[in-house]
């Protein structure tokens, strides 16, 4: 069954929030601890969401992937956070856990590239999980390479050390 990207709507964020907590779940879970990934939750997320783009929608572009009118992945992208005019940042690529290894990934990123050549960006980066060797590798074979440059968030209570990854575009 195909799968159909088109830009996200308000009524889309609340899913969003969902998908983005089983992703996360899913792709954390060898790694973090399951405390540190039981908040916040699904609802929570999609409050987050939708909070956050009341206020990046403007400037930044969320999409969707949908299979059979259900959402089944998302990207994120918007102006770099280190303020590089010439670069884009792709905060996000999620998917349903189930929807691994189908190519939606690969689509959205397709995706997400050419909305930042069309926006003149010269470069785009990304900040990756450390110890997420799965989305490194698949950042990796899209041609993405890591810059050295670190930086650590948190995921719940668990601080997590990130790379940031970067390509021409």
């Amino acid at each position: 069954m195909t799968v159909t990207l088109r830009p996200a709507n308000d009524q889309d964020l609340m899913g969003i929030g969902a998908l983005h907590q089983r992703s996360r779940v899913a792709a954390y879970s060898s790694f973090l601890p399951a405390a540190a990934l039981a908040e916040p939750t699904g609802e929570a997320m999609g409050r987050y969401w939708a909070e956050r783009w009341r206020w990046e929608r403007d400037d930044h572009r969320l999409t969707v992937a949908e299979r059979a009118g259900t959402l089944v992945g998302f990207s994120y992208l918007g102006p770099d956070d280190e303020d590089d005019p010439a670069t884009g940042l792709l905060n996000a690529i999620h998917l349903d856990p189930r929807e691994q290894g189908r190519g939606i990934g690969r689509a959205l990123m397709v995706d997400a590239l050419d909305d930042m050549r069309a926006r003149g960006w010269r470069h785009a980066a990304l900040w990756v999980l450390r110890e997420n060797a799965h989305a490194r590798s698949f950042y990796e074979r899209g041609g993405w390479t890591s810059t050295g440059t670190e930086r650590e968030e948190h995921i719940g209570a668990a601080l997590t050390p990130q790379l940031r990854y970067s390509r021409p575009l």
